[in-house]
């Protein structure tokens, strides 16, 4: 059983200037929960109680929001205000939180193996808050379905969805052979590849259950693309030694590192909320 998510939430969100001057971009409002409260929810559903999140400088407040803030629930007690603090109480009970610090900016390869000592010798996942997953159609979330996967093939498995082909320079993209419905086994992949170079337009989302033995891998992995250390290099080394998955998950997903995504999310779950 996969009981530990790694949460990468050291990034300074630059796209959302001047809001994450001084907030951290996993702690932006979608209606009134933040979306890394989005992530820890989804990672429960699925079963997992551990979450270890990667935080830097400016990030306090992350820490907080998980926490009990006891002056603020003497002020609300007993008013109509008190009930809206039960989600949040439900998900501090239900699961521990243990944080490490990212010193220095050398990408998600490198804040996963920040991760370490608090992952250990174990399979893990991994959410990237900025992709913001919603599954109505089913009773599982996005990460459940990549565990029930995990669970019959035991090795690392990537979400991911079909992009435009001019949006590729966003992402990891994968190319290989399906050997189920929406199940691939990798054989390429690369990082934020022009439309020309892409080996395809299926694209890496913020989702992923790794196998322990990409921490060691990332050690040895060189710098990439932008100078950073890059998980798709290392899932690469991985997939070429063993085997890697892609899955190409049941549910809608939000890129609200963007703007755009941001909105569009805000209106989806608005709607939702008015059912």
């Amino acid at each position: 059983m996969i009981k530990k998510c790694l949460f990468p939430a050291a990034g300074y969100g630059t796209r959302f200037l001047p809001a994450t001057k001084a907030t951290p971009k996993e702690m932006l409002p979608v209606l009134t929960k933040p979306l890394i409260q989005y992530g820890v929810e989804e990672a429960i559903e699925a079963g997992i109680d551990t979450m270890a999140i990667i935080t830097g400088r400016g990030k306090r407040a992350i820490e907080d929001h998980f926490d009990i803030s006891y002056e603020l629930e003497h002020q609300i007690k007993g008013t109509t205000k008190e009930s809206l603090l039960t989600e949040i109480r439900k998900v501090i009970t239900k699961c521990t939180f243990s944080y490490t610090r990212q010193v220095e900016m050398k990408g998600l390869g490198h804040a996963i193996l920040t991760g370490e000592t608090l992952i250990g010798d174990q399979p893990f996942a991994v959410i990237l808050a900025d992709d913001l997953c919603d599954n109505q159609e089913s009773s599982d979330g996005v990460l459940a379905q990549m565990i029930k996967l995990y669970e019959k093939y035991k090795c690392s498995i990537v979400a991911i969805e079909e992009v435009p082909m001019e949006e590729t320079h966003k992402y990891g993209v994968i190319a290989g052979k399906e050997i189920e419905p929406g199940i691939f086994m990798i054989n390429d992949m690369v990082e934020k590849p022009t439309s020309e170079d892409a080996p395809s337009n299926l694209a890496i989302i913020g989702r992923y259950i790794l196998t322990p033995d990409i921490f060691d891998i990332i050690r040895k992995t060189k710098p990439g693309k932008g100078g950073e250390i890059q998980i798709t290099d290392a899932l690469m080394t991985q997939a070429k030694n063993g085997m890697v998955l892609a899955y190409k998950f049941q549910g809608k997903r939000f890129d609200c590192g963007s703007v755009d995504g941001f909105v569009e999310a805000t209106n989806y779950f608005y709607k939702e909320s008015k059912k």
